[in-house]
């Protein structure tokens, strides 16, 4: 599903990002400090599948210099199978699953660092409370994770800098997890609690 996604975004940004320019070079005069974005993963919404992440992505950002971001994030989503899985034949795979889902609620501080033009790195530290359902649809236990996200990604510019897109890839790690249901627990201990090669692909509007 993610890679699908990707895919269709990825298209899109080529398609649309005809003239990039460097990220706040030095010469430029001016530049807008704030903005406000989201995920183009939230079109996993619309693509029927049996593991929809019924997401809901909104994220405000200041740029502290042209080199030092911060934003905060607020995030939902559920998902039916261990972020662990990595990309292969167990990936989502029948009877790799939970048996139900876990429904996520979270906030998150992110600190961006450009390090070239438009080449950044990123840090994500995302609290996240848990509700676990189960296959009858049924909510069985509450839960509460920390979930970290490492990025590196290039950020576009787009529309003299009124729009941006920024495609990225992803190690992800969970280095708090709650006690879970023991029907969820003896699945999630199969996998660990790093994910290599996420994608990402997040857009805004500056101002």
């Amino acid at each position: 599903m993610q890679k699908k996604v990707f895919g269709i975004g990825l298209v899109l940004v080529l398609i649309s990002s005809i003239q990039v320019n460097a990220q706040y070079a030095k010469q430029d005069s001016t530049y807008r400090k704030y903005f406000i974005g989201s995920t183009l993963f939230m079109l996993a919404n619309l693509i029927p599948d049996n593991n929809k992440p019924e997401m809901v992505y909104l994220n405000f950002g200041y740029r502290i210099t042209r080199k030092d971001v911060i934003s905060l994030e607020l995030k939902t989503w559920k998902y039916g199978w261990p972020i662990g899985i990595p990309y292969g034949k167990s990936y989502e795979a029948a009877g790799t699953g939970f048996p139900g889902y876990i429904r996520e609620h979270g906030f998150s501080l992110a600190y961006y660092r450009f390090l070239w033009k438009g080449l950044f790195a990123q840090v994500d530290v995302m609290p996240a409370w848990q509700t676990f359902v189960n296959d009858n649809g049924r909510k069985i236990d509450k839960g509460f994770q920390i979930f970290n996200t490492y990025s590196v990604g290039y950020h576009i510019k787009l529309f003299r800098d009124r729009f941006f897109v920024q495609p990225s890839i992803a190690i992800t790690h969970r280095p708090y997890q709650s006690k879970m249901p023991d029907s969820f627990k003896q699945v999630d201990d199969k996998w660990p609690r790093f994910f290599f090669g996420q994608p990402g692909l997040h857009f805004g509007v500056n101002f």
